[in-house]
């Protein structure tokens, strides 16, 4: 890293815990308000966001990405409404800060009361999402939080246009125009900065993309890492489901979107219904244009299907391909799920109730879904207004990470003289 560089970063860190200061404080009517013009400001720039944006989703398919790629970078008059519509939503939300978690009252008259509190810096690490930036910057400083964020090279300049409709609706509402801040330069060296957590400035890192990204994130942070691992996300066809929901929640976890994290990435199906639900499920997917891999069982019924090696059973394809197994039961949907998933999303579908409490007691996942799309793995549909990232690990945050979820505690304990004997 430069010199130049080194300083620029640095001073960024110094700017975001001072404005970090502010924030812990601030009302939650100031907060509202900036989020609020945050969602007037998109809404009436919104032609020269997406003059960006075609202009960067060109280049990326020049450059030759992929469809999933592509269709995460790419804004529309829709997305752009969502992300206005999220920030209303989020503005509604009740304040995190100041949340009484609990309270206690000891014998000796000491009262203990456990009180929510901003986390402090957060730097946010993504991809090319550009929703991400408004998200991400409306749910750190809805929590009290100053916010850093990086985003991919590839979106740079749509999410340059977004992040100014932030920065601009804070100091409007008079929050420090450094609450947010946005790493314009596209040099790596400037990830390596905030892993290396800026002379100590910054709490907590976020990141937000692909296998190797949050690897790196995972090995090279000083500072404690919040992210989640692939979306390895099942649907699991009990024998006892109902045959339109299981093709309807099987195509819809598949093919709603398919570079979305909760987008399912393996089929499982009861080998004791087998017979009954490939034929229909099957037809369904190849009619939207999913590839098949299954296992020998399921090739045995259908050869027109190729088979599934062990590795794409780990395999995030944030494509249209799917891979497929038969399972003995629930039991063996578990120890499947178990063996090649990710924790992130798992869903059954069944009109057994306790079959479906078997597979949501047995299977260990930040999400487990009974009769219902994996494509639900989201913040906004959480009614949380939004996300930062689907947490897969088990301190601190699983699931969607919203509001509630950037706020840690102190404890505060109010006495009447007490010493301790």
């Amino acid at each position: 890293m430069t010199s130049a560089l080194d300083e620029s970063m640095n001073a960024i860190g110094v700017a975001a815990a001072e404005a970090a200061k502010a924030l812990g404080v601030a009302t939650a009517v100031t907060k509202n308000t900036a989020l609020t013009i945050a969602a007037i400001n998109i809404d009436v720039r919104r032609a020269d966001i997406l003059a960006a944006n075609v202009a960067e989703v060109a280049a990326a398919r020049e450059a030759g990405r992929n469809d999933s790629f592509i269709d995460r970078m790419t804004l529309n008059d829709g997305r752009i409404d969502d992300m206005c519509a999220a920030l209303r939503t989020i503005a509604a939300l009740d304040d995190p800060v100041g949340r009484v978690l609990n309270t206690r009252s000891r014998p000796n008259g000491l009262e203990i009361t456990r009180v929510a509190v901003p986390i402090g810096v957060i730097a946010i690490i993504y991809e090319s999402r550009p929703n991400v930036t408004v998200d991400a910057a409306a749910i750190a400083v809805k929590a009290g939080n100053a916010v850093i964020l990086r985003g991919g090279s590839e979106c740079i300049k749509t999410n340059g246009a977004l992040f100014e409709c932030f920065r601009d609706a804070c100091v409007a509402a008079g929050v420090s125009e450094n609450a947010a801040q946005f790493i314009e330069t596209p040099d790596r060296a400037a990830v390596g900065a905030l892993l290396s957590g800026l002379n100590g400035t910054v709490d907590l890192v976020i990141p937000r993309g692909g296998k190797s990204l949050v690897a790196r994130v995972q090995t090279d942070a000083r500072t404690p890492v919040l992210s989640h691992l692939d979306g390895v996300c099942h649907v699991y066809i009990d024998r006892d489901a109902d045959i339109k929901k299981a093709v309807a929640i099987a195509v819809n976890s598949k093919m709603r979107r398919t570079g979305v994290c909760g987008a399912a990435e393996t089929l499982l199906i009861d080998k004791a219904a087998l017979e009954k639900f490939w034929p229909p499920i099957a037809a369904a997917l190849r009619a939207d244009g999913c590839e098949l891999r299954v296992d020998a069982a399921i090739q045995a019924l259908d050869a027109e299907t190729s088979l599934a090696s062990k590795d794409d059973f780990f395999e995030e394809y944030l494509d249209a391909i799917i891979s497929v197994a038969a399972v003995d039961s629930v039991s063996g949907a578990i120890e499947h799920i178990a063996r090649f998933g990710s924790g992130h999303t798992d869903a059954i579908v069944t009109e057994n109730e306790n079959t479906a409490q078997q597979f949501i007691a047995g299977v260990d996942s930040a999400i487990v879904l009974h009769n219902a799309s994996t494509q639900f793995a989201d913040g906004g549909e959480f009614g949380l207004g939004a996300e930062i990232g689907i947490a897969t690990g088990r301190l601190h945050a699983r699931g969607p990470v919203g509001v509630e979820e950037l706020t840690t505690y102190k404890n505060v304990v109010r006495g009447a003289g007490q010493i301790r004997p």
